[in-house]
């Protein structure tokens, strides 16, 4: 089933309350600190927080400590955690409607609260999907961004898969970012005004590091990513549209794996490559289809851009964004060519 999150930001949270929350992450961390070295972990349960410590902690909040610690210590390379918000399951945290404001309920130091959130038009539409039973509630995280704390939730809701045939290609690529092929249609979305804005960032961080300004460096930076990541979901955003519009059934993307360490581009291609957010952006495209019971589906992206229609495989058949078949001269947009391959899956699907 298709997951989303919602991140809701808590109403005016008085200042006893923030220094609660924040005792409550504090605690948490050294908690799961704690634990990274303990040596029956496996074996733990909320009772092992007493050897930690004898003050009161929910043991709701304990016993999911526990679980994220567990699965996330084989891959925890660093020795201890830095920050550990506290975590609740499905079914120790609750939404309500009260008046004009929802509440989320859940238990801290002192007792279970309910506190109201700040919610969107469509974050509503969600609450109001769990009040009335059409989607099941998830894990929730108590957080801090900023100077404003948040509890995100995540949600999960049945979808009824298209009965449509049609399949869509789509290639991601540098001149251009995503290009997307469904029967004779197509769409383009270039990658000029973003590589345009992608060097004026780099350019930047060239001078402000001359100037020895590492905040400002780190500032940037943060600037970039909300840009691209606002691109990225117009994008997808885009192209699952045009699958809807165009009966597509399944959606077909190359699964780019390790492209980083594959890429043998030129020097300014590979600085491009490193900025691209591919993977974000293949990302989006995929939960917003399943969200829209498109399947999604990932093809192995050997020869992708090397094919013609007629079987040919060879790589002078590409020449930039220009594609000539050198045995049959079937001419094309290359981008174009490598979607119409992917939604065929030439090189079949990735295991």
């Amino acid at each position: 089933m298709p997951t989303i999150t919602l991140k809701l930001e808590l109403h005016k949270p008085t200042k006893a309350k923030q220094e609660m929350y924040e005792r409550m992450t504090n605690i948490n961390t050294q908690f799961a600190n704690w634990l990274l070295n303990h040596p029956e972990l496996n074996k733990a349960t909320s009772k092992i927080f007493r050897e930690f410590s004898s003050q009161w902690f929910p043991s709701a909040i304990a016993c999911q400590t526990i679980r994220d610690v567990k699965s996330q210590k084989k891959h925890q390379k660093a020795k201890q955690f830095r920050k550990r918000w506290c975590c609740f399951n499905n079914q120790n945290w609750k939404v309500e409607r009260k008046g004009d404001f929802y509440t989320i309920s859940f238990p801290t130091l002192e007792k279970r609260i309910g506190v109201p959130v700040v919610t969107r038009p469509y974050q509503e539409a969600w609450l109001n999907r769990l009040l009335n039973g059409t989607a099941k509630q998830g894990t929730a995280k108590l957080y801090k961004k900023k100077t404003k704390w948040y509890f995100a939730i995540t949600i999960t809701f049945e979808v009824e898969q298209r009965n449509e045939t049609n399949v869509m290609g789509v290639d991601l690529g540098l001149r251009y970012i995503a290009v997307a092929s469904v029967g004779t249609k197509s769409l383009f979305f270039k990658g000029n005004p973003c590589a345009f804005i992608r060097r004026r960032y780099a350019a930047l961080r060239r001078e402000l590091g001359k100037a020895k300004k590492l905040h400002m460096i780190r500032k940037i930076g943060h600037k970039e990513s909300r840009w691209m990541k606002d691109v990225n979901h117009k994008i997808s955003r885009q192209i699952v549209n045009f699958a809807l519009v165009n009966g597509v059934g399944v959606i077909r993307m190359e699964d780019l794996t390790g492209i980083r360490k594959r890429a043998t581009s030129a020097k300014e291609a590979g600085r491009s490559l490193h900025s691209w957010a591919f993977h974000q952006l293949q990302t989006m495209i995929a939960y917003k289809a399943e969200m829209a019971g498109i399947k999604v589906e990932w093809v192995n992206p050997t020869y992708t851009s090397q094919t013609c229609k007629c079987g040919h495989r060879e790589k002078e058949n590409r020449n930039g964004i220009h594609f000539q078949c050198k045995k049959c001269g079937y001419t094309i947009h290359a981008d174009l060519n490598g979607a119409i391959n992917i939604a065929k899956a030439i090189s079949g699907l990735s295991a």
